[in-house]
């Protein structure tokens, strides 16, 4: 899942929200010491949330339509991102409130933490909220150019990654079917899954 879902995922506290974004961006057990209790347990959450999306059956199809091309590896990051258009595309199935109204919180939570994040969330942040990446997600073609944008931050195969946009859009339908089979899974997981 990428940074939407997990936010999402993590939508009970604020401090969870934190870590939910840091997933992505503390790395190893050690790391884990330098943030308070609820934010550390929220990373590791991340992780597992991450570890069940993988091994799921229907994300194991979605990334298997990819194979034809040569670009499995690179199918769960486009996953990862298509996933979060399908949930602020369908957003009022899952939440009563509107959605710029969550992302209005998770921009502010990152703010407030802005001298504590990692170097690499500290400089995003500020760009992820002044272009609402999150409630962009929405639009289709949003989809694109945040795949696009990660192929410009890989040290190679770049052009892989934007290659698996031709795949994507012509499994759209299959892949929509994934993420309604898998989504529902993972919210009941991941609920199970908090501390």
């Amino acid at each position: 899942m990428n940074y939407l879902a997990h936010a999402w995922l993590a939508r009970h506290s604020d401090d969870a929200i934190l870590g939910a974004i840091l997933g992505d961006f503390v790395f190893g057990q050690s790391a884990l010491q330098d943030w308070p209790p609820a934010v550390r347990a929220e990373i590791v959450r991340h992780r597992r949330i991450d570890q069940y999306t993988d091994a799921h059956p229907a994300v194991v199809a979605a990334r298997g339509l990819f194979d034809a091309a040569g670009l499995r590896r690179y199918a769960g990051i486009v996953l990862d991102v298509y996933f979060d258009h399908c949930l602020a595309r369908g957003w009022v199935r899952w939440n009563d409130a509107p959605l710029g109204d969550f992302t209005a919180r998770v921009y502010r939570v990152l703010d407030a933490h802005r001298e504590a994040l990692p170097p690499r969330l500290q400089a995003i942040a500020p760009r992820m909220a002044a272009h609402d990446w999150l409630g962009s997600y929405a639009q289709r073609g949003n989809v694109d150019h945040a795949v696009r944008g990660i192929a410009t931050r890989l040290s190679r195969n770049g052009d892989k990654l934007v290659a698996c946009l031709d795949v994507l859009r012509v499994e759209e339908t299959a892949i929509d079917a994934a993420f309604g089979a898998f989504f529902p899974d993972l919210v009941h997981a991941a609920a199970r899954m908090r501390p």
